[in-house]
């Protein structure tokens, strides 16, 4: 009630805002529940409208109420690689990894059915706009890299490239394996491993690979002292010193 003792005036939302209103909605059942177990009762009822109201939004059902949601949840997960191209790499890599993380967390029954794939309500769309966040998360990755203080991208090796889009998928792997282990080990900790692996990843790949091994030098020198890559090889030299004969 208002102060005057009147209810409040009942404000009637515009087309987008409904739409949104639904979407959110089937995002929230969507991230704790399969696909094939959210029916459009259920988004209806968790929006507090009815079913019919839904159709006019959505007139092609649940699935396009499912794809549609599913575009909204890869343009958040596409946002969580958008960094500055300032400061070490590392910490960039720390920074985006804390938002993919934290939605992996909030979203955890709907990321699992949707990067296992197996859902009956699952087509070649829905396939491709998953490839697409794994593909903008690599070109994001591979723009800090060969262009590390944003003054012109540089070309971008094969070698270079697979070793992102490698180190992308293992980043899926472990978000799903991490759930699959009852969420540990803490987040924290599975980010900085997940960061390390990306650094193992880019200096053994740059072994090989001229591009790579300038790529990965320009990286580098953006590190701090005292940062992470300088931390993993104080982790990593006495493992290596302790087998003896490699030194």
């Amino acid at each position: 009630m208002s102060s005057s003792g009147t209810a409040p005036a009942y404000r009637r939302l515009s087309v987008h805002e409904r739409r949104s209103q639904l979407l959110g909605h089937a995002l929230g059942l969507f991230a704790h529940r399969p696909p094939e177990d959210v029916s459009l009762d259920d988004v209806a009822a968790s929006a507090g409208v009815s079913r019919p109201l839904v159709y006019r939004y959505f007139p092609g059902g649940k699935q396009q109420l499912y794809e549609a949601a599913l575009r909204s949840a890869a343009d958040q997960l596409e946002q969580c690689f958008a960094e500055p191209p300032t400061g070490p790499l590392t910490n960039r890599l720390a920074r985006a990894l804390d938002r993919y993380l934290a939605f992996v967390d909030e979203h955890d029954a709907g990321f699992m059915a949707l990067m296992q794939g197996g859902s009956v309500v699952e087509t070649s769309r829905t396939n491709a706009i998953v490839d697409e966040v794994r593909r903008n998360a690599a070109e994001q990755i591979l723009a800090h890299l060969t262009d590390p203080g944003g003054g012109g991208e540089s070309s971008v090796s094969p070698r270079l490239r697979m070793a992102v889009r490698t180190w992308i998928s293992a980043v899926e792997a472990a978000s799903l394996i991490w759930l699959d282990e009852g969420k540990l080990p803490p987040l924290p900790q599975l980010r900085d491993w997940l960061v390390d692996h990306f650094v193992a990843l880019l200096t053994a790949t740059a072994a090989g690979d001229a591009e790579t091994a300038a790529v990965t030098r320009r990286a580098l020198a953006l590190e701090e002292s005292d940062g992470a890559v300088a931390d993993l090889v104080r982790r990593v030299l006495p493992v290596v010193a302790d087998s003896g004969h490699l030194m």
